[in-house]
């Protein structure tokens, strides 16, 4: 890839997209929906390759269900599009507007961000997703994804391209392109220095890649972190609620960047809590126990002790750390002191704990008597998201439409001099 030419390219596709009404845009991703329905058999044998690479490369069960695609999840990427469809198109919205003493008119608008680059690893949906969002918040967008995808995300741009070239004067088939991974990443350095050619990159996966981006990038980032997610049991908690959600949490998608990494329980319902979570994951997930929590549980299958590098530690797998702790004020300060500022949840009873806890813990999302794995683009009503950002400038939690935006403000006078 020459990235001068490709940047020129979509720069010159963001400025014939910027032209584009609701309408327009909503008609060219319903083509590519449909494209991609119609190339769903070439999509799914693309991705076997990639499972089958993956597997002989020794990628654990956990990280190849992320990378895994099938007919549901086929399906599940077309209604993602048809909600953003569905959704309102924030281009042109008037954020603010108001006249000056002096007579002037002043408006605050939403426009695009412009080009977007996006360096992901794995979930080839991540592909659609972005490029979905971008398209209909008016950005051309360069995706740069993982060598162990690269046969699904070929596929799945290549079907983008046909949707958005048959929707005829309503597409832009200019606004996306795949980066071919190189094996020293020397194309994503590059990227991040791609100045005045890229407006802005967001890194999607684990925490390699975010620092690599955020440390080496000269373009502005949009970081959307790694998640070391928290579930604190407190007192108060129903803890047959608590042993479900902490299973929801766990297991559902281990992989994902909103699975549970350390489950903290009160001191004082830890003797009765932990041999119920014990049970519940029995034989499905390792608990990595500090001392206290260890002496009640004795050991067993995948019962262990932890290292003090266990907590704090994004394991995206079948592992999780447990801590017993002497209630809410120090489950608090150890979320704040260990999350990535992510995703983190309570299970209580207590109203005035409860809020407490939504209050002073620093995370993008805070749950009450909720598995962290909503935490999710889709199940915020978003139809899609380019990611979970754990910052707190420009946008936080998870993005969808209106992250990849940003506003100007336009000024009309009247020969106005100052």
């Amino acid at each position: 890839m020459n990235l001068t030419e490709t940047t020129a390219s979509l720069h010159e596709a963001y400025s014939r997209l910027a032209l584009h009404n609701a309408k327009q845009k909503n008609a060219a991703l319903l083509c590519v929906a449909k494209s991609i329905e119609a190339h769903r058999a070439e999509i799914l044998a693309a991705n076997k390759s990639d499972m089958a690479n993956s597997r002989a490369k020794g990628m654990s069960d956990a990280l190849l269900e992320r990378l895994m695609l099938d007919d549901k999840r086929i399906d599940g990427i077309i209604e993602s599009m048809k909600t953003v469809v569905s959704q309102s198109d924030p281009i042109g919205e008037v954020v603010a507007g108001w006249s000056t003493p002096a007579g002037m008119e002043i408006r605050q608008v939403r426009v695009p961000l412009g080009v977007v680059a996006i360096i992901y690893e794995s979930r080839p949906n991540v592909t659609v997703d972005a490029f979905c969002l971008a398209y209909k918040s008016g950005n051309a967008i360069l995706l740069r994804g993982s060598s162990s995808a690269v046969n699904s995300n070929t596929a799945l741009v290549k079907a983008i391209k046909m949707g958005l070239a048959e929707a005829g004067e309503n597409g832009v088939a200019g606004a996306i392109e795949l980066a071919e991974p190189k094996a020293d990443h020397s194309d994503v350095d590059e990227i991040l220095g791609a100045v005045s050619k890229i407006d802005c990159v967001l890194p999607r996966g684990g925490k390699n890649l975010i620092q690599r981006v955020v440390q080496n990038a000269k373009i502005p980032v949009i970081e959307t972190g790694s998640g070391v997610c928290h579930l604190f049991v407190d007192e108060s908690a129903n803890l047959e609620k608590a042993a479900a959600i902490a299973e929801n949490a766990k297991i559902q998608r281990p992989g994902a960047c909103n699975a549970i990494e350390t489950i903290l329980v009160h001191e004082k319902i830890a003797s009765v809590f932990l041999p119920l979570l014990a049970k519940k994951l029995s034989g499905r997930v390792e608990l990595r126990c500090d001392e206290k929590s260890f002496a009640i549980l004795g050991g067993g299958e995948k019962i262990v002790e932890a290292s003090e590098s266990d907590f704090g530690f994004e394991f995206l797998d079948l592992v999780c750390a447990v801590k017993i702790v002497s209630g809410i004020e120090e489950a608090i300060s150890y979320i704040n002191t260990h999350s990535t500022k992510h995703s983190e949840a309570i299970v209580t009873e207590s109203r005035e704990n409860a809020r407490s806890f939504q209050s002073r813990i620093d995370s993008a999302c805070v749950y009450v008597n909720a598995s962290t794995r909503f935490t999710d683009g889709g199940e915020f009503g978003f139809g899609a998201e380019v990611g979970i950002s754990t910052q707190k400038l420009h946008a936080r939690g998870p993005m969808g439409i209106k992250a990849l935006t940003t506003t100007k403000f336009l000024i009309d006078g009247n020969g106005h001099v100052r």
